[in-house]
């Protein structure tokens, strides 16, 4: 049997309040993402986004319109994205300068 490493790392995005339900619902249709944590400037969480529960099409809709609600108690959010890297996905990859993955298949 093949055992699949899956590594965390958290990733911070500053959003303005406009862009933020726009920002998530991309977030939430990447396939490595865990989970999406909404701070204020201050650092105080508004929510904590289970992204597993979020793409079910039923749970989708109710947490936009939460995310969007928050929008209007401040301008600017730092969004902490959990994000999960699988090691087993990668093999045969070659990294190119920057960081970034080349596949090859684009």
């Amino acid at each position: 049997m093949d055992k699949e490493k899956v590594k965390t790392f958290f990733e911070e995005v500053k959003v303005l309040g406009n862009e933020l339900v726009d920002k998530v619902k991309t977030l939430i249709h990447e396939g490595n993402v865990r989970r999406i944590i909404i701070k204020d400037e201050q650092g105080h969480t508004f929510v904590e986004i289970p992204v597993s529960v979020a793409a079910v099409g039923a749970v989708f809709a109710p947490v936009l319109a939460a995310v969007g609600a928050i929008t209007a108690m401040a301008a600017k959010f730092t969004i902490v994205v959990e994000k999960a890297d699988s090691e087993k996905a990668h093999e045969g990859e070659t990294h190119a300068p920057g960081g970034g993955a080349a596949t090859g298949a684009e």
